[in-house]
């Protein structure tokens, strides 16, 4: 089993998106994977934004994404785009980090219209990051996550829907394993 990297853009650990992440996180975790979180408004915010790759917190980021195979990219969806803490994260990574990994991007929205987010907006921008396998994107409406007072999870329908999106996702980051020997002898 390879590992997942979980990248989080949610403003706190009670939003939409940031259940989402935890369902996620523990569905792929009952299912075998190794599975890290990478919470990106809990990185230092003078650093991220100053682009500070020394900064050890910073670097550990780049280092927890570079030796990923599989990474999931979630965000809450602002006026039709992704979380502004994504993208600064995104931004640091050095070229060619993306590439061969599987990229699922997950979004969570208010309406129907930031659906449009995840292919217009999110795998563009991964793609043009350097990912070579980025999977097809899965949005959830706020009112598919039960919200901290209602419990905090991820509702049924909209559980079993994400469940496949995840099993596409595993079954993308065996194939990397499986693959990966065979790439690295014949650069020997």
């Amino acid at each position: 089993m390879g590992s997942i990297l979980i990248i989080s853009g949610s403003p706190s650990p009670s939003a939409r998106a940031g259940i989402l992440v935890t369902h996620v996180a523990n569905h792929l975790r009952e299912r075998g994977e190794t599975v890290t979180v990478l919470t990106v408004r809990d990185l230092p915010t003078v650093s991220l934004l100053a682009e500070d790759t020394g900064d050890p917190a910073i670097r550990a980021a780049i280092d927890l994404v570079s030796s990923a195979d599989g990474l999931v990219v979630a965000s809450p969806v602002y006026r039709a785009a992704y979380s502004g803490l994504v993208k600064s994260l995104l931004d640091l990574l050095p070229t060619g980090t993306l590439a061969g990994k599987a990229v699922l991007p997950l979004a969570t929205g208010g309406t129907q219209g930031h659906l449009v987010a995840i292919d217009g907006v999110l795998r563009p921008l991964l793609f043009a990051m350097g990912a070579t396998k980025v999977l097809q994107g899965h949005f959830l409406l706020d009112q598919m996550i039960a919200d901290e007072h209602e419990g905090g999870v991820v509702r049924p329908l909209a559980a079993a829907a994400l469940a496949e999106v995840l099993a596409g996702l595993t079954d993308a980051v065996a194939r990397r394993r499986q693959t990966a020997p065979l790439a690295s002898s014949a650069t020997a």
